[in-house]
């Protein structure tokens, strides 16, 4: 099965917690805090498999999370750094921001790319000892991996596409130009998902070339199965286009050339405008008293493409057609690699002073940029840990602003998620 677009979930690994110990050691004076840090989580790395050559794998598995570090121990030790996750695609997969649908990165150039960041580890108590607080007993928590939710959409890197309607010898063409063997038979949609073969046209002269499935009029808006492979020929450099001058299905050629350069404006403007070289294809049974030949030229002239006249049956005219076409490769751009679109916000530092607070009967919720950071960054097993989060919440201002707004003993404090009674 051919699986060119998939929506998946990236969750990078959350940091461990860091330790609050102790040293304790024999005819050893005042040890002092020697609680480790957490390791750091495990990030989301995609990498290029030539091997794969579809998005098959994610269409049953849609979450893949990056492995938590472990929390700290005592005697300064670091909990191990998560495992990162890999997650291998197809060159030429292209990833989009699900929300924006921008573009994170296309996975082209065979590089690795984290696309979702592991969490840090929380600091251990030993980080916290000063002159006049000798005596820590509380440690940060880790904080959460990156999440994001991503959309992958395979964009085959091939130089050259074969467009046409179904049924005018695509495959056929590939099938005796190169060492790819798409299935052929005599009617129409016979390939339903795209080929790809490498042509060798001399010496050090090769290129390759995919065999787009049938486009029919209304692709661009969905009909038919060109909707879901004109993408594929979003990078090509040059197009062929395949035209039956048979008449041998009593259609017309010069209608159906003028159909498909429709369809490939409506579906992208800078589509319509690629470079594109026309192949009567089936002239060896066409009728001798036909102007389908005629009549398509002078189309493909006006239009101002190359036209050839080719058999793909017979291979007549094909080794010519791609003689042609590696000559017109060579004055043409390379491949298109998409840039970045999608730009990643980096927040300042919160102030730690601006918070909203919303009231509900005897809830209050708490909301602030520091405050939620706060909260990821405490453990409320410790003690410790939360005497010191309730110093941070007065220092901030906190308890002074809700008793000016009349928060009450046994009132309902609620900041994301944690929630505690109020006493004064």
């Amino acid at each position: 099965m051919f699986v060119d677009k998939v929506r998946i979930t990236v969750i990078g690994g959350r940091g461990g917690d860091g330790a609050v110990a102790f040293h304790r050691e024999k005819y050893v004076a005042s040890g002092g805090p020697d609680g480790g840090d957490g390791g750091h989580g495990g990030s989301v790395i995609l990498r290029v498999n030539d091997n794969m050559s579809t998005l098959l794998d994610f269409r049953y598995k849609r979450k893949y999370a990056a492995q938590a570090g472990t929390n700290g121990a005592g005697r300064n030790m670091s909990g191990k750094r998560g495992e990162p996750l890999i997650i291998e695609v197809p060159r030429g997969t292209v990833v989009r921001d699900a929300e924006t649908n921008q573009i994170i990165v296309d996975m082209s150039t065979g590089e690795d790319f984290i696309i979702a960041k592991g969490g840090r580890g929380g600091w251990g108590n030993a980080h916290y000892a000063t002159p006049t607080r000798q005596v820590p007993r509380f440690a940060k928590a880790g904080l959460k991996g990156q999440e994001r939710d991503i959309i992958m959409e395979l964009k085959l890197l091939a130089d050259v596409g074969l467009v046409g309607f179904p049924n005018v010898g695509k495959s056929t063409l590939l099938s005796v130009t190169s060492n790819a063997r798409p299935k052929i038979a005599n009617y129409h949609f016979t390939t339903l998902f795209p080929n790809l073969g490498v042509i060798y046209v001399d010496e050090g002269v090769s290129f390759v070339m995919a065999d787009i499935p049938g486009i029919i009029e209304g692709a661009a808006e969905g009909a038919g199965l060109g909707h879901d492979f004109l993408r594929h020929i979003d990078r090509c450099r040059l197009l062929v286009h395949v035209v039956d001058v048979s008449g041998s299905e009593a259609r017309d050629p010069v209608e159906d050339f003028h159909a498909i350069c429709e369809e490939l404006a409506n579906y992208s403007v800078d589509l319509s405008n690629r470079p594109m070289i026309v192949a009567a294809n089936k002239v060896d049974i066409m009728d001798p008293d036909s102007d389908n030949l005629e009549r398509l030229k002078a189309a493909a002239e006006e239009a101002g493409c190359e036209f050839y006249e080719i058999s793909a049956a017979t291979t007549q005219g094909t080794r010519n057609l791609m003689r042609i076409v590696a000559e017109k490769l060579r004055t043409l751009p390379p491949v298109t690699i998409y840039e970045p679109e999608y730009v990643e916000v980096i927040e300042a530092p919160a102030d730690p002073s601006e918070f909203q607070i919303e009231h509900y009967g005897n809830t209050w919720l708490i909301t602030g940029a520091w405050l939620e950071r706060l909260v990821q960054n405490i453990n409320f097993d410790d003690y410790e840990s939360r005497n010191h989060f309730d110093m941070q919440l007065r220092k901030c201002g906190l308890f002074a602003r809700l008793e000016e707004m009349g928060i009450h003993d046994g009132d309902t404090v609620d900041i994301y998620d944690f929630e505690f009674e109020y006493q004064r």
